[in-house]
């Protein structure tokens, strides 16, 4: 199992029934404990899954549902129904259970054992049945779910549950998310708004501000010997000119002043357990900090890049649906190698095939995307309430394909838009020294930018070079929200199709409830 998700659990419940005797109900219940002892040691499997037995009864199941509802390592339920399970027997503990569910269609043996099979044999296997069974009462109760069809031991086939695993806990995370907004909306703009209210009911978060004369009460705490530790600890992991560690020079006193910044930040963040923020440019405290040396000299660029990294969710000028879609973006991508980062579309390069969208922000990338090293810079930003010299981490994003995701609030629900995209290796940028990416979004840039503008999607998203589409599809499932993909399939009159068929079934399905 992986370090990062040992704290939760996966409960594997499987079905059965008593008709064909206590004897039956032992041979599955070995068969049961013998799969799960073998995921589990498959090494593909991200969370651990527990066995919690047969199911033999309404009563059963809905005992083990209440229970798996109660416990809080467990972050989701595995069904399988190794024999014929009447499925009213289900309809209760389904009704109990709130967390994600994965029905996994499979079979204890590979292979039919056609020289030998009997009728007790038939009788004790038949998930070609029981699973159909049980199939029926889910979609008759429309109840959301993933369906895994495949042998247990088939490593693709466990490649699918772990993806599966890995939203569910990232999913659980998402529950008791508190996102710290240190300033507001900024400039009457639409898209990064939402309903904070709907969105707690509907994904977990709980969305707060604080004002920046808050802030400064632990930015007073943070001893000088802290910062100094820490502005060694930059000279140390990233590059940087040798006169930035002139302790005489502005740009050491930028650096300086970034890394009390950042343990001010995470000072606010780890006393009110918070797990993701976001910043506003125009409101960084005492306008006169340059006179008084108390408050943020400067954008704390820096600070939400080194955050990031460590897990926080990041969201510019306000946007506290990213904050917190990049939270979970991190959280499912643990333990996978390539990175992830909150990215914003910056301008457009016009290039017949290769035409391409810049990626970047004003400082804030993270720097797990990084191609190389990132080197560690001081510029003037000539933008927001500091207009000042400003630390930041400058880097370029690795090549290779990516998805970029993102969250609106359609005022009756809300979008999860999804666009598969390539980044390609870019031109340097001598006088825009920031953390960037390029990329091609898929199928091409017309129709990609195209479909993401007529979905109402943000300039804000959080991408992922490990996650693919199957993620946000059991995401959405997961959170009951409608998804919308872009990918090499997508055509434009398909796209407004699926918009407007969308547009139907919502309303429809709003009403019925």
């Amino acid at each position: 199992m992986i370090k990062a998700f040992e704290n939760y659990e996966i409960w594997f419940v499987t079905g059965a029934q008593l008709l064909y005797g206590g004897d039956a109900v032992v041979q599955v219940d070995g068969h049961s404990s013998a799969m799960v002892e073998g995921m589990n040691a498959s090494g593909i499997l991200p969370v651990k899954v527990v066995y919690k037995g047969t199911a033999n009864s309404s009563n059963e199941v809905a005992d083990i549902m209440s229970a798996a509802e109660a416990d809080k390592k467990c972050v989701g339920v595995i069904t399988w129904m190794h024999t014929f399970s009447p499925a009213k027997m289900w309809i209760h503990g389904m009704q109990k259970l709130r967390k994600p569910l994965l029905h996994f269609h499979t079979q204890y043996n590979e292979e039919i054992p056609w020289e030998t099979m009997d009728m007790d044999f038939m009788n004790l296997n038949q998930s070609a049945h029981g699973d159909r069974e049980f199939g029926h009462i889910l979609a008759r109760m429309r109840k959301n779910h993933k369906t895994v069809v495949g042998y247990w031991k088939d490593p693709k086939t466990l490649e699918h549950i772990a993806v599966w695993q890995r939203v569910a806990a990232a999913w659980a995370d998402s529950q008791d998310m508190r996102i710290i907004r240190f300033g507001d909306q900024m400039n009457n703009v639409a898209v990064t708004d939402g309903d904070k209210v709907e969105a707690e009911m509907r994904f977990g978060y709980h969305v707060d501000y604080m004002p920046f004369s808050e802030v400064m009460t632990y930015f007073d705490k943070v001893e000088d010997k802290d910062v100094d530790d820490l502005v060694a600890v930059y000279f140390s992991e990233y590059d940087h000119a040798p006169e930035l560690e002139d302790k005489a020079s502005e740009g050491y006193r930028k650096v300086w002043n970034s890394a009390k910044a950042e343990l001010t930040l995470r000072a606010v963040l780890k006393d009110k357990n918070a797990k993701a923020f976001t910043t506003n440019f125009d409101d960084l405290g005492d306008v006169n900090v340059n006179e008084t040396g108390r408050g943020f000299d400067q954008i704390p660029g820096l600070a939400s890049q080194r955050l990031m990294v460590e897990g926080y969710g990041f969201g510019a000028e306000g946007d506290w649906k990213s904050a917190a879609l990049c939270r979970t973006v991190w959280f499912m991508s643990q333990g996978l190698p390539k990175g992830c980062s909150f990215l914003e579309d910056y301008t457009l390069h016009f290039d017949g095939e290769q035409s391409a969208i810049l990626q970047a922000h004003m400082l804030e990338i993270c720097p797990l995307i990084a191609d190389a090293r990132p080197k560690l810079e001081v510029h003037h930003l000539g933008i927001g309430v500091r207009k000042e010299q400003t630390a930041r981490l400058v880097f370029t994003s690795k090549t290779g394909d990516g998805v970029a995701a993102t969250v609106v609030d359609m005022g009756g629900r809300f979008r999860l838009i999804v666009n598969e995209v390539r980044c390609i290796e870019s031109k340097p940028l001598p006088k825009l020294p920031v953390a960037s990416a390029l990329w091609i979004p898929k199928p091409n840039f017309e129709i990609g930018a195209g479909a993401w503008i007529m979905a109402g999607g943000t300039h804000h998203s959080c991408f992922s070079y490990d996650l693919t589409p199957e993620y946000w599809e059991d995401y959405a499932e997961i959170a009951d929200i409608e998804m919308l993909l872009i990918n090499d399939e997508t055509t434009i009159p398909n796209f407004k199709r699926d918009l407007r068929i969308n547009e139907i079934y919502y309303m429809l399905n709003k009403a019925l409830k």
